[in-house]
């Protein structure tokens, strides 16, 4: 099962993520990335790699557990 990271202190919450999987992504109120997943199931892999890849600024990774 991929784990999501988040590098908080790069996020600049452009909320690409946050269009491309609402499900997984948000942005808080200080407009920084929340995971609202720590994990995702194999078959939403390339849905949410594409999101993190989204990110303008690198801050999203999805890995191997």
């Amino acid at each position: 099962m991929p784990i999501l990271r988040a590098d908080k202190g790069a996020c600049q919450g452009y909320a690409n993520c946050v269009v491309a999987a609402p499900d997984v992504y948000d942005i808080d109120d200080d407009g920084v990335v929340v995971l609202l997943k720590e994990s995702v199931p194999e078959e939403d892999r390339q849905r949410v790699e594409e999101a993190a890849r989204s990110c303008p600024v690198s801050a999203l990774a999805v890995e191997d557990e």
